[in-house]
């Protein structure tokens, strides 16, 4: 789907707030209504989204003030391996003391888990 749209209510009747075209922004479900999903983005905003255009895929968005560290191991004396700038987004792997793993099309490795939006859960 190249596009979802985020609606005030949950039907296709309420008016489009929001049109989402980046493919795999994280979205968290806040609560479930008869084939519609009350979700909320990385800004803070919720609306409806139709559940069948959502998947299961975990992603997280890098959030925060200046570039991120992905490093090679969970611990910030791990080599660094890149710097990720905010508003990158990736596919979330496990979570653990503070470090998730993070995988940037293909580039993987670790990353504070405070400089993402996205882990928790679900």
């Amino acid at each position: 789907m190249s596009k979802i749209n985020m609606r005030v209510g949950p039907s296709e009747a309420y008016r489009i707030e929001w049109v989402y075209e980046r493919p795999s922004l994280p979205l968290k479900v806040l609560r479930i209504k008869e084939g519609w999903r009350l979700v909320q983005d990385a800004d803070g905003d919720k609306g409806w989204v139709v559940a069948r255009f959502l998947t299961r895929d975990r992603t997280a968005i890098v959030i925060g003030e200046g570039d991120a560290p992905m490093r090679a191991e969970p611990s910030r004396l791990s080599p660094l391996l890149w710097n990720v700038e905010p508003g990158v987004v990736g596919k979330l792997g496990d979570c653990e003391t503070g470090w998730c793993r993070l995988d940037v099309t293909g580039r993987v490795g670790w990353m504070p888990q405070d400089r993402l939006w996205g882990p928790g859960e679900p």
